[in-house]
């Protein structure tokens, strides 16, 4: 049985090749200071920040990066950030320590209640979810007849 090559329907795009920073795929046909956003622990600012010690301009996109500048970056990332696994690692330990001091915040944690001083009569979705603690919320009143 003879088997056909299946017509590609890349158009000449078959060879696509993903910008790896600090072990996150980043889009490659952003700006590379949106691009950049998408590894936790990156902001706009910080983004802006890496670029302008790796002299590349805000403007390119990623696809646009020779490999000398994703180095650069890729370099400033890892020695200057703590990103991804560690942040989030960090992060985590901060809030047991405060559930185990049992301090206020720590307290709030526990409770998955807002922390930072919101008001919690309403607008406390964030955190909670969308449910209604209380029992009459959101029902039609009855018709009497």
């Amino acid at each position: 049985m003879l088997f056909a090559p299946i017509p590609s329907t890349n158009k000449g795009r078959d060879k696509i090749i993903m910008a790896r920073i600090a072990g996150i795929d980043i889009p490659d046909n952003k700006r590379v200071v949106i691009s950049l956003t998408y590894i936790y622990g990156i902001g706009r600012i910080s983004a802006a920040k890496i670029l302008k010690q790796a002299n590349v301009s805000e403007e390119v996109r990623v696809n646009k990066l020779t490999a000398d500048q994703l180095n650069a970056i890729r370099q400033i990332v890892e020695k200057n950030y703590k990103i991804e696994g560690d942040l989030r690692r960090e992060i985590g330990m901060n809030i047991k320590r405060l559930k185990e001091i049992i301090c206020y915040r720590g307290m709030r944690h526990g409770r998955r209640l807002p922390v930072r001083g919101q008001r919690t009569k309403t607008n406390s979705r964030t955190v909670r979810g969308n449910v209604r603690k209380t029992a009459g919320s959101g029902k039609r009143k009855l018709e009497k007849t």
